[in-house]
């Protein structure tokens, strides 16, 4: 499906990526807007969406837009804020039945891509600035959504080490910003950060189903005409390579049972490397599936972990450890984790594991080719990672991993960061 991927650009400068595909029985679409990951606008960006979500001029309410979603035989509007690398991206989502199997003749895909460019390209305005209720009650929904992290503290601690570790980077900042900030954007400020940022940024659109091109792209150079200034903003890119200067070591006490163990990495390798598809290999053997070897030699053998997993940050090159531990065992667990490490490096790997590792990997990537949402999300981290795989494509390179490019990926992984959140009651580390 991704291989037979048509671009175009429309004549505002949107990029139309459009996916045909006999597949699915609906029509699916996204729209993407680039930008920086700064401490400064994180908080604008997370806010715009579901500002804009809200309501159009051409519906000024959430109910007279579900109304109209309800006329489109149920169809879904919906927006998030997504963290990729250090690129912010505010996401505006939409799916309707398709036209074909209701004898629309054609209106679902006009009037699904008309609902998404009102919300998006003609929002709802007074005296050059969001409505005032609006944007309170987003604000905070968000300030509410920042302090709740606090009650996942599995979740909470994977952020507390990511920030710690990249705190003089980009990547450390949270993907819905700062509570302080919100509480300085009023409705014409906001206003005023819409229009810059439709007016220059990158802008993906992406439209998935069983439909003629050529309609597509009329439609969508029709809906989406709102004026820009024609010269697309090149955002900055990722860094990668900060070296690690020494361990950082930081622990937290909270009123928790179980303690949390996080450890981050450097691994010098991003979804542009060569060696990615191996990246991906040695995180899956070390800690991605039951059968890896956090899990076996930390949880099942030496009973350490309640839960015990490794996970990557594809585009910024991070790879996190979390596991669920007992505080006086928190030295014993991070001498079994870090022997796992040392084995990766000397390669002692078993055929199992690279086997198991391998089929695990591409089954869970082929299985992305069942959703449209999950294909959109594929494509849109070559527009963040600068490097365009298709899922076979990828299959073939996980596939193709061997030792030796399996000791290339352990030689560059770096310890830069364990973080501990500690029952009240424990000692120090």
């Amino acid at each position: 499906m991704l291989e037979d991927t048509k671009y175009h650009y429309l004549e505002n400068g949107i990029r139309l990526i459009f996916m045909p595909t006999e597949k699915f029985k609906t029509i699916s679409m996204g729209l993407f807007v680039h930008q920086d990951l700064t401490p400064e606008r994180a908080a604008y960006n997370a806010l715009l969406p579901s500002v804009l979500e809200q309501g159009s001029s051409d519906y000024p309410d959430y109910l007279s837009l579900q109304q109209k979603l309800e006329s489109l035989y149920g169809a879904d509007v919906a927006t998030d804020i997504v963290k990729s690398g250090e690129r912010h991206i505010l996401a505006f989502t939409m799916e309707t039945a398709h036209d074909r199997y209701l004898g629309e003749n054609g209106r679902l895909l006009a009037e699904g891509i008309s609902v998404l460019g009102s919300v998006i390209g003609n929002p709802l305005v007074e005296n050059n600035a969001f409505r005032e209720d609006y944007v309170r009650q987003e604000k905070n929904q968000l300030i509410k959504d920042i302090r709740a992290i606090l009650n996942d503290k599995v979740s909470y601690a994977t952020e507390r080490c990511l920030a710690l570790m990249c705190a003089e980077e980009n990547f450390g900042v949270f993907k819905l910003g700062r509570i302080e900030d919100y509480e300085q954007i009023d409705p014409a400020g906001l206003y005023d950060y819409y229009q810059i940022l439709f007016n220059r940024n990158p802008i993906d659109f992406y439209v998935i189903g069983d439909l003629d091109e050529k309609i597509v792209r009329e439609t969508a150079d029709k809906i989406f005409a709102f004026p820009r200034n024609g010269e697309t903003l090149e955002l900055s890119g990722t860094e990668i390579m900060r070296p690690v200067e020494k361990i950082k070591f930081h622990e937290e006490e909270m009123a928790i049972n179980q303690s949390k163990l996080v450890m981050g990495y450097r691994t010098y390798t991003s979804y542009q490397d060569d060696l990615y598809c191996a990246l991906l290999v040695y995180s899956g053997i070390l800690g991605g599936f039951p059968h890896s070897k956090l899990f076996m030699n930390v949880r099942e053998e030496a009973g350490l972990a309640y839960y015990i997993h490794s996970r990557l940050e594809k585009h910024k090159g991070l790879m996190v450890i979390s596991a669920g531990i007992n505080y006086e065992e928190r030295d014993k667990a991070r001498e079994i984790i870090e022997q796992q490490l040392a084995d990766m490096a000397e390669g002692n790997i078993s055929d199992v594991e690279l086997d198991n590792t391998k089929q695990g990997l591409v089954n869970q990537l082929r299985s992305r080719q069942d959703s449209p949402s999950q294909l959109i999300s594929f494509h849109l981290d070559s527009s963040v990672g600068g490097k365009t795989y298709t899922i076979e494509e990828l299959a073939a390179g996980i596939e193709s991993v061997g030792l030796e490019e399996l000791k290339a990926v352990a030689d560059r992984v770096k310890l830069d960061t364990v973080y501990l959140l500690r029952p009240r009651e424990g000692g120090s580390m």
